[in-house]
């Protein structure tokens, strides 16, 4: 109660007087402050957005919704605004890139949601394709003998029809292997084999499904604006969700054999202590979670 009625106290009085003491300090408003005292990345454009979303200006709060082909249009209604001289090169492209990584969150997120809601349809002829490119890709000496057949358990589905596991995570979950499996296809086959271990074994396809529901968990919520933030310097994109997915199949297949669960029956467990290690990681604003990164010698 005592943090919240300071946060109420910070949020609508002292923060504003603060602000307005160190702009007749430094002659500098909170923005130009910003881009000044941090390195370009995470910390930076997470501070911008909130200098946008907390202000009492309209236009500065509009802007975090701005669409690209009006970015630029609003970079300048800011400077107007703040009394920035438009000269201010520096100024205007610090902050063209922080409304780019912002809005390109928001979109990233959209693009990652609509492909989620589709539903796998063994009656559309691309959905049926990735599904059997998945099987290629990581079973490429064993042909399918049937469409329908127990032989998907070879690769971790749960019955001889893959369309019932990607209920919940819809097309994005066989995107998202399919991705693993074209992108990083020796690790795949590799984390595959692990996965049929006679003690510590796990279903290869069902967990890299619930894996899409981590990744999509974490940006739904926020939690992966740190590393987009400092992956990519302008607009996310699916790819780099993807990237992030790969870092996590890679890092749980040995997360997995690290703790030597007792039992599969166990999953939901480790599951969760996976989850909150990768939470942990993200709250670093210096925070990098891709395949390459991990893979460096």
């Amino acid at each position: 109660m005592l943090v919240y009625f300071w946060g109420f106290l910070y949020s609508n009085y002292f923060r504003f007087w603060l602000k307005w003491i160190l702009r007749l300090l430094t002659r500098k408003c909170e923005l130009q402050r910003v881009f000044d005292g941090l390195k370009a990345g995470a910390q930076r454009t997470l501070s911008i957005e909130h200098s946008l979303e907390s202000s009492k200006n309209k236009v500065l709060r509009n802007a975090v919704h701005v669409e690209e082909a009006e970015m630029e249009k609003c970079v300048r209604d800011v400077m107007k605004e703040k009394k920035i001289e438009q000269e201010d090169t520096g100024f205007k492209t610090n902050l063209h890139i922080s409304l780019l990584q912002i809005s390109g969150y928001k979109k990233l997120y959209l693009n990652v949601e609509n492909l989620r809601k589709v539903p796998y349809d063994s009656d559309n002829e691309e959905h049926e394709e990735q599904l059997i490119e998945l099987w290629n890709l990581l079973m490429p000496h064993e042909n399918l003998k049937a469409r329908i057949t127990k032989q998907w358990c070879d690769i971790g589905f749960q019955g001889d029809d893959p369309k019932t596991d990607f209920r919940g995570m819809g097309l994005l979950g066989l995107v998202n292997l399919v991705y693993f499996s074209k992108h990083y296809t020796d690790e795949a086959r590799q984390i595959l084999s692990h996965s049929n271990h006679p003690k510590l074994g796990y279903s290869y396809a069902i967990v890299g499904i619930n894996l899409t529901e981590m990744a999509y968990s974490l940006l739904k919520n926020g939690a992966l604006k740190s590393h987009l933030y400092n992956v990519v310097s302008g607009l996310p994109q699916m790819e780099h969700f993807h990237q992030f997915y790969c870092y996590l199949v890679y890092e749980f297949d040995k997360f997995w054999f690290e703790e030597e669960p007792e039992s599969i029956m166990h999953f939901n467990q480790y599951r969760e202590k996976f989850h909150e290690k990768i939470k942990g990681l993200l709250m670093d604003c210096d925070v990098i979670l891709t395949l390459q990164n991990t893979k460096k010698p």
